[in-house]
């Protein structure tokens, strides 16, 4: 069978111009930063791959959505229709409109947790754990082995480890588990997917020990993909149709729809329990707006109903994919260590393997990214032992065995030729690697210190 070339489902209606900085305005940029790929300025950067949400192009069907904002304070007409969307899609009755993804964990939270409860995930998400934990829960790991392994080719490294539930429950009791917390493209694990087989199972472990079923679904388009492609028994099946199977497995939900939906800024929490319902209603009034916006606008309401629709089109999400997997594998060709297999919406450089002289003590994520920054002008972002934060209890440094920088791709922004630019552009800093210095901070925040957190380098002699 021919092999055809593979390109976007979509034509260029605008563009946005590209600054373009010298080496020493980029060395100057990163030291003011603190050597914190968050705190440069967006007009200094080139290639932006530090994150894909919020970040990605809206279709002319979004855009003309905005236009029509209905932005009455109570019983906007756009609610209505981004309720429908999430109930058609989705599979949730139940929505309650947030500003972004973090809205929801926080309500979420507040509502099911209580002091000394213990919440099982398939690996932590920064926000997700600090919810938890101010709420009076501690996170337990409960992902597949595989998953901590950047080597590993498993198709499916998002699976839960039923055993680790079983001890779990066995440890503090199923009364201690207000929810089993189920991310699809596991995004700490290097976007990585559950299967539906192991959800199933989760599924029904839940059932048993009465347990609710909670679904961060930031990614859930991309994960139904993955498993179009690698799960026996539903090749034949639409993202569309997987997308729903997949929700309704599930209790509840919170979206950061700035990711799979398309759109700059908003989220939701979604349920099918009436009582769960009015308490969430009550909550995002005192942290959000009224149960009818939330923390969103009517035009953006809007636009994410028709992101939602966009978003699970098959078209659409084999040239998302597609794109990721093309710069994995031009890295992948030059040898430069990546997790495997590719995510679903970003590559992740193995920063241990690339700057083995660094220990973790010293960062060697956050070294990288800023030193990919300096080389080209493209900013990334670490995920490793920064984003891990600390210790609660004992104040240590959490150190993760993934240790990675994420070239995270926003949705229907970047050519492939962007691509081929960041690919020879980290093929350059692996050829001095040799040369980057690792970190120290020197302003460290209590909380999510990976936004705000400050580093300078370490000497040699120090």
């Amino acid at each position: 069978m021919d092999k055809r070339s593979w390109a976007e489902p979509y034509k260029i209606k605008m563009v946005e111009l590209l600054k373009m900085t010298t080496l020493q305005e980029r060395k100057a940029a990163i030291r003011a930063a603190g050597f914190n790929t968050f705190l440069l300025k967006s007009e200094d950067i080139y290639i932006d791959l530090l994150t894909d949400s919020g970040v990605g192009a809206m279709s002319d069907r979004q855009w003309a959505g905005l236009m029509m904002g209905d932005e009455a304070y109570a019983g906007s007409r756009n609610f209505y229709h981004m309720r429908d969307a999430v109930s058609e899609y989705y599979s949730y009755q139940y929505t309650v409109p947030t500003h972004q993804g973090r809205g929801a964990e926080n309500i979420l939270s507040q509502i099911l947790i209580s002091e000394g409860d213990y919440v099982p995930g398939n690996m932590y998400f920064t926000t997700t754990r600090l919810h938890q934990e101010i709420a009076g829960g501690q996170f337990v790991d409960v992902i597949i082995d595989e998953a901590h392994d950047p080597d590993s080719t498993h198709p499916f490294k998002g699976n839960v480890d039923i055993s680790k539930l079983d001890q779990l429950v066995a440890k503090v009791g199923a009364d201690k588990i207000p929810y089993v917390c189920i991310a699809t493209c596991v995004n700490m694990a290097g976007g990585q997917p559950i299967s539906l087989h192991n959800l199933k199972a989760v599924r029904d472990w839940c059932d048993q020990h009465q347990v609710l079923l909670v679904h961060d679904m930031t990614r859930v388009a991309e994960n139904a993909y993955f498993i179009q492609q690698r799960e026996p028994g539903y090749q034949d099946k639409t993202v569309k149709e997987i997308v729903y199977e997949i929700c309704a497995l599930t209790d509840a939900a919170t979206m950061s729809s700035k990711k799979d939906a398309m759109v700059n800024i908003g989220g939701f929490l979604a349920m099918n329990d009436e009582g769960l319902y009015e308490r969430a209603c009550e909550l995002v009034v005192v942290y959000e707006g009224l149960h009818t916006y939330g923390g969103m606008a009517g035009r953006d309401m809007e636009a994410l109903a028709i992101g939602i629709k966009e978003s699970v089109q098959d078209n659409h999400m084999r040239a998302r994919i597609g794109q990721v997997e093309y710069l994995g594998q031009q890295l992948e060709a030059a040898s430069v260590p990546v997790v495997k297999p590719f995510g679903g919406h970003a590559i992740f450089l193995n920063a241990r393997a690339i700057l083995p002289h660094i220990p973790q003590s010293q960062f060697p994520a956050q070294a990288l990214a800023a030193a990919l920054y300096v080389e080209s002008g493209i900013r990334s972002m670490e995920r490793g032992a920064v984003s891990a934060g600390r210790n609660a209890k004992t104040g240590e440094n959490f150190m993760p065995k993934l240790e990675l920088v994420r070239l995270t791709i926003p949705r229907r922004v970047y050519t492939q030729a962007h691509m081929d630019v960041t690919a020879e552009s980290v093929v350059r800093v692996m050829q001095s690697a040799d040369q980057v210095k690792g970190l120290r901070f020197t302003y460290e925040p209590k909380m999510l210190r990976f936004f705000m957190g400050r580093f300078t380098e370490v000497d040699t002699d120090d």
